[in-house]
């Protein structure tokens, strides 16, 4: 169902169309979609710019503790996991923003409406549902032994460090969960906006 913000877009549109051309309206609905189609480049570069802070950061620790060899594990399997989002993401992107404006504005629409069902309802939709306490769990393994200043194995054999990590990763698991079904649910509103838009251009 269309939330109230996009009711008031298409009250607008429609009040629009009854003193517009068609070809002003097009250029309407055009720049109604570009800012749209905005909304997932601005998720997808904040991706990108946190992934290339976390490789800095993995990669400057990783240095600075080389003869921690626990600690250089959990730094490279975490370097892999983000440097996979890293690529997943400037892959997104070029896909969204590289793709010109030169065909009718339903038929660029379906396309790219395509694009975002198989990421937001395809198989791997629902990975992230999986990823999250991963990258979470060796993030924060890798942030505090660093700052912690003792080995990986001094960390996790101390039992005031493993209470604390245990009593933050239930805290932030839940936090991170909670950002991620808001963001979902953002995406989700303006993929059933997008769809509303490609259905009403069906009958104009």
């Amino acid at each position: 169902m269309e939330n109230d913000e996009l009711k008031k877009i298409w009250n607008s549109i429609n009040t629009d169309a009854f003193h517009k051309s068609k070809e002003e309206l097009d250029l309407l609905l055009a720049s109604k979609t570009r800012q749209t189609f905005n909304k997932y480049l601005i998720i997808i570069g904040t991706s990108i710019a946190v992934s290339l802070a976390l490789i800095v950061f993995l990669t400057f620790t990783s240095i600075r503790r080389h003869t921690d060899l626990f600690y250089v594990v959990n730094n490279l399997a975490l370097g892999l996991i983000t440097l996979t989002a890293l690529f997943s993401g400037v892959y997104s992107w070029y896909q969204l923003a590289n793709t010109p404006y030169d065909r009718p504005l339903k038929e660029w629409l379906g396309k790219r409406i395509k694009l975002l069902s198989g990421w937001l309802t395809g198989k791997q939709s629902k990975l992230y549902i999986f990823i999250i306490p991963v990258i979470y769990v060796l993030t924060v393994l890798s942030i505090h032994v660093y700052f912690e200043g003792k080995t990986f194995t001094e960390v996790l054999s101390t039992g005031e460090s493993l209470a604390g990590l245990i009593v933050g990763a239930v805290i932030g698991l839940f936090v991170a969960y909670f950002t991620a079904r808001k963001i979902r649910q953002y995406e989700m509103r303006n993929f059933e906006f997008l769809k509303s838009l490609y259905d009403r251009l069906g009958k104009m």
